[in-house]
């Protein structure tokens, strides 16, 4: 499993925008095999960066998400709504693989392949 870390710098003056972006993409990323953990949008400190955080099975199943988001209307219309709108200034990426609480292994199972996906 791989889990993509994106960063956002936004314009604070159209965090309206930028949310309703986010409420575009969060089942796009699930139709395409994804499980999407959800937009963090500024609340105490900084006032112009939010976050997403989404998960695929491997980088190529991110990969394959990735080309076919391009050709998939619906991932077209949150594309141009982001262009239209300039809530997003710019943005990073970063990938990261999971470590999860797995129920059911005991302290013999930590450091072993079956306790880390």
């Amino acid at each position: 499993m791989i889990t993509c870390y994106v960063r956002y710098v936004i314009d604070p003056k159209k965090l309206i925008e930028f949310e309703q972006y986010g409420r575009m993409w969060l089942p796009l990323v699930e139709k395409f095999g994804g499980q999407h953990h959800g937009y963090f949008l500024p609340s105490e400190g900084a006032n112009n960066i939010a976050l997403a955080l989404f998960s695929f099975d491997s980088l190529a199943a991110y990969e394959q998400y990735r080309t076919d988001s391009m050709f998939d209307p619906e991932c077209i219309e949150a594309y141009k709504f982001a262009e239209q709108t300039d809530c997003i200034i710019s943005y990073e990426r970063s990938f990261f693989k999971p470590m999860l609480l797995i129920r059911g292994l005991t302290k013999h199972d930590v450091g072993t392949p079956q306790a880390v996906l």
